[in-house]
């Protein structure tokens, strides 16, 4: 998230600029999850749900065909892209379970080493099964991130 800064009026808004094209939908999140094929990655999904529900406060929404997101921030790079996007979420993925942790995974080496086997992307956090991870170091950094984003973002 380099190089963001708040959008101060929503009416300064460029709307020629390029911008997120994963946005909130009015897509029912549980006929998304009951259409997911694979029974453990279904109740993973309602496993997280309870937990971002949980530590956000906000219900989950889909973002696009297939993220369940959570809050909501706006973004803007100094190029002038801006957007909406959703301060935690995750997906249900075929490969792998992924959680979005916006803030990336610089702060969180610690938590890393505790969590139990995944990969990471950016802001992406792959498991292939929620099982084998620690919960209670998800959680952590879960709730972590969401402050994060909460204090890089206070107008959401």
């Amino acid at each position: 998230m380099l190089n963001i800064i708040n959008a101060s009026n929503s009416s300064e808004r460029d709307p020629a600029v390029s911008s997120n094209k994963t946005k909130e939908t009015d897509e029912s999140v549980e006929n998304f999850i009951n259409s997911v094929d694979n029974e453990q990655k279904r109740n993973d999904s309602w496993d997280m749900i309870a937990l971002m529900t949980k530590i956000t406060g906000s219900e989950p929404k889909m973002w696009g065909s297939s993220l369940i997101g959570f809050g909501q921030y706006h973004y803007k790079y100094e190029s002038g892209r801006e957007g909406d996007f959703f301060i935690t979420g995750f997906s249900p993925r075929k490969a792998s379970f992924t959680v979005y942790i916006m803030p990336g995974f610089d702060g969180y080496k610690e938590q890393m080493a505790r969590l139990g086997p995944h990969k990471t992307g950016k802001s992406c956090l792959y498991l292939k099964n929620l099982d084998v991870v620690e919960r209670e170091v998800l959680e952590e950094i879960i709730r972590d991130s969401v402050e994060v984003m909460r204090e890089r973002y206070p107008d959401r």
